[in-house]
């Protein structure tokens, strides 16, 4: 019995000797032994040799269907004016003669069912298809019973990333968040100071890069000479929880958010004693005014960290941008755009937040191969003048979707949990009754 529980002695210290010599150390100095390289160089070889296995399977068995497409359709819609005249087929009720027309209910539910079968908005919060098989039993379409060998290999797969990378990341991940909570605690006991703002950016980098250690996350960050400057505004795009880690792990930042109760509360305070974060009471989020006044008083402060925003409000599946709200655009200060872009061969990144709570989530993340994703810094925009908050938001994100190579949508992404606003029923209605009425 001794000698069981010396062995398991024995190979617990060796298990954080390698977590902390090999993975802790580097990430505290920014440093990389290039591990996290060499396991991507290695997965992409064996994906690729999969995708050849599946490719040659389907030839053989051409009854086995796979959905290639990312379930999204570009419709290439004309006006409703030349659609409704081409449905009337210029007869004698043509637009021109200003009557109404029994038929031209036919236009407005042709597009009712398309948007019900296929519509720009749903699908994007849903997770993106992938066009090959990952290895991963949540993306597969029964590929790992198209031969023995990728069964082999999936079986392997499923067995490295539950019993050999899920506990390391989290050990990884109780790691950095304790040293969060312990950092930010004991920096917060010091005077306002250099030394302190000092202390305060190496703890945060530190329990950021531990963190993104813990999700093998490989990134690649484009353009820094454009990092967002202190006193500014950083705004992205959304996919994830964890693009915070993602971003924070080339920079601090001042977080924006509601206060919580909880663990959540304990870490939110610890934060605030050692960076200027701002956390909002929930009697404050709902005054515009009181939340503008705080971010506007931030941004004055030059000396202060950059605000990290996500303009959207919720998770978008990265491919596309929704609606920037135009609260942050109006507070003034210079706006910093982040384009994110993560590779989904390695793992979905998307949180689909009505399907998966918090903890769930964070579990398929670190039962993934690897976080893979790029990040491009662009320069620094200012509001022209003359140019209102809704334009100027609209050309920030522009801007985002161009550079990260998502779709550019005006939807709001708060029709993941509303219904359609009145207002967009009322501006079709408005549009058809202008060309009746003139």
């Amino acid at each position: 019995m001794e000698d069981a529980w010396d062995i398991a002695c024995l190979l617990i210290q060796l298990w954080f000797s390698v977590v902390v010599g090999l993975i802790m150390l580097p990430a505290m100095c920014g440093a990389s032994l290039g591990v996290t390289e060499i396991y991507i160089k290695v997965l992409v070889k064996i994906l690729e040799w999969a995708t050849l296995r599946i490719q040659r399977g389907r030839r053989d068995r051409p009854t086995l269907q796979t959905q290639l497409s990312n379930g999204i359709i570009e419709k290439e819609d004309g006006s409703m004016e030349d659609e409704i005249e081409e449905l009337r087929g210029g007869g004698p009720k043509s637009l021109a003669g200003g009557e109404f027309s029994l038929g031209d209910a036919s236009y407005f539910c042709r597009k009712g069912i398309e948007s019900i079968v296929e519509d720009e908005v749903t699908h994007r919060f849903t997770s993106e298809e992938l066009a090959s098989w990952n290895l991963l039993t949540r993306t597969n379409n029964n590929f790992h019973y198209i031969s023995a060998r990728v069964t082999i290999i999936w079986g392997l797969g499923v067995m490295i990333r539950y019993c050999v990378l899920a506990p390391l990341r989290i050990t990884l991940a109780s790691i950095g968040i304790g040293w969060l909570a312990i950092g930010t605690t004991l920096v917060g006991l010091l005077p306002r100071s250099r030394e302190k703002d000092w202390l305060s950016d190496r703890v945060h980098l530190t329990c950021y890069r531990i963190c993104a250690r813990g999700l093998s996350a490989t990134i690649r960050y484009h353009n820094k000479e454009n990092r967002p400057k202190k006193g500014g505004i950083c705004v992205a795009n959304h996919t994830s929880p964890i693009d915070i880690v993602i971003l924070a792990n080339d920079g601090c930042y001042a977080m924006v958010g509601q206060v919580h109760g909880g663990v959540m509360g304990v870490m939110q305070k610890s934060m605030l004693r050692s960076c200027p974060h701002i956390w909002f009471e929930r009697s404050e989020m709902k005054d515009r005014n009181a939340v503008a006044n705080r971010l506007r008083a931030h941004v004055a402060d030059k000396t202060k960290l950059p605000i990290l925003i996500f303009p959207e409000g919720t998770c978008i599946n990265n491919t596309s941008v929704m609606m920037f709200k135009k609260g942050s655009f109006e507070i003034g200060g210079t706006i910093h755009p982040v384009a994110i872009k993560y590779d989904p061969q390695f793992g979905d990144a998307f949180w689909n937040s009505g399907k998966y709570n918090m903890v769930s989530y964070l579990l398929r993340m670190m039962t993934s191969w690897a976080i893979v994703c790029n990040v491009w810094y662009l320069p620094p925009m200012t509001r022209q003048e003359g140019e209102d908050a809704v334009t100027f938001a609209n050309r920030v994100k522009s801007a985002i979707a161009h550079q990260g190579g998502l779709v550019d949508l005006s939807w709001d992404g708060g029709l993941k949990r509303d219904k359609v606003k009145e207002a967009y029923k009322e501006e079709q209605q408005k549009m058809y009754s202008s060309m009746i009425v003139g």
